[in-house]
């Protein structure tokens, strides 16, 4: 299995299976210097490992992340940096029943059409488990970020589960880590609650979509044509598991306006650039313009539920299947921490091009221009 690597000079490849005895991820590309321990990159996963709630998949992992090559004496040294994460609480026996058929809205028949094999327990690197991985690798990315753009923030969070969206003239940053589905609306996540929890308890499942923005990124990051930035940073968040749809700025809600209304309006302030609005999600050309980076993406739902669905076995006989073990009524939960990661992964792998290429940029705007 080929293409287990993204980025370009923050390259990032994870290895391992779900019910293997570990999973992890080399990074290649790491600036030298950069102060870094387990406790930094175990924070970030902390937010998406699971059982921490009702909510989420009961299956019981600590993530603890090791690191085991590339720091000497609490600073990174510019080699590859190895991350660990154990595998300690699989059950391989809840997948038992079901080694012979495919289940459905899984990545099973398409892996075993093309390889030949199947990994039933979980289903191996298909897994979403693998999205510890990018996680610890974005943990990373983001103590590199803070000595090129010390200003830069990234926060993730839901604005909608199944049909219910977040009320955007109550959006409040300080919320969002005060509920269990990261939502920047109070009222929105009581009403949440209630619904995730009826869904829980009849053994279905929701989608959801993700917003992460990255505040203070500065303008030039990303090229013309081939290099631009929302091109890298959709195939990032589509890579990620269960993602549908991936939306930039005004997105898809762009195909109903006019161009007086999308286009965003310049004015000059007193340090530089300002605009009316941020239709374009902080990206034009390819080209990051100094607002906020805005990335939207859709996650469907679980697949594994408790309601009988029809499939097929290996040998072609239609069946039925009910899939067991534990499993997230709403994986767009654990699926903030991980779009977060991969806008941090993308940004640092930008902020090294464009320092690589430009170093500071070259064009100037104002009365000394």
């Amino acid at each position: 299995m080929s293409i287990n690597s993204f980025g370009h000079l923050y390259r990032v490849t994870t290895w391992g299976e779900s019910h293997g005895p570990a999973l992890g991820a080399t990074i290649d590309g790491c600036p030298p210097g950069v102060p870094i321990d387990e406790g930094m990159i175990q924070q970030w996963l902390d937010k998406r490992k699971p059982g921490q709630n009702k909510y989420t998949t009961q299956r019981r992992e600590a993530d603890e992340v090791r690191i085991l090559s590339g720091t000497f004496e609490g600073v990174t040294t510019g080699t590859p940096v190895q991350l660990m994460i154990e595998n300690t609480d699989q059950r391989s026996k809840d997948y038992g029943d079901i080694k012979d058929k495919f289940r459905p809205g899984h990545a099973d028949i398409t892996y075993f059409q093309k390889y030949g094999i199947r990994d039933y327990r979980g289903g191996g690197r298909s897994s979403a488990r693998e999205t510890a991985a990018r996680v610890a690798a974005g943990g990373l990315a983001r103590e590199a970020i803070k000595a090129l753009a010390p200003q830069l923030q990234i926060t993730g969070y839901m604005v909608q589960m199944g049909p219910h969206k977040i009320d955007r003239e109550a959006f409040d940053w300080d919320q969002i880590d005060q509920n269990p589905f990261w939502v920047p609306d109070a009222n929105a996540a009581d009403d949440w609650a209630e619904y995730l929890d009826g869904l829980r308890k009849s053994g279905s499942s929701v989608g959801a979509i993700i917003e992460v923005t990255a505040r203070g990124v500065p303008a030039g990051l990303g090229a013309p044509v081939y290099g631009k930035l929302d091109t890298d940073l959709a195939a990032a968040m589509m890579s990620i598991n269960a993602v549908k749809g991936v939306e930039i700025g005004e997105g898809m809600s762009a195909a109903m306006l006019t161009g007086e209304l999308n286009a965003d309006e310049i004015t000059m302030g007193p340090d530089g650039p300002e605009y009316s609005s941020n239709h374009a999600g902080g990206i034009l050309g390819g080209i990051s313009t100094g607002q906020d980076v805005v990335v939207r993406f859709a996650v469907k739902p679980t697949s594994s539920i408790l309601t009988t669905r029809r499939t097929i076995t290996k040998q072609g006989e239609e069946t039925e299947i009910i899939t067991k073990g534990r499993h997230d009524p709403c994986v767009g939960i654990r699926a903030v921490p991980v779009g977060e990661a991969m806008m941090a992964c993308v940004l640092l792998d930008h902020l090294l091009l464009h320092r690589g290429q430009i170093g500071t940029n070259r064009g100037r705007i104002g009365p000394e221009a």
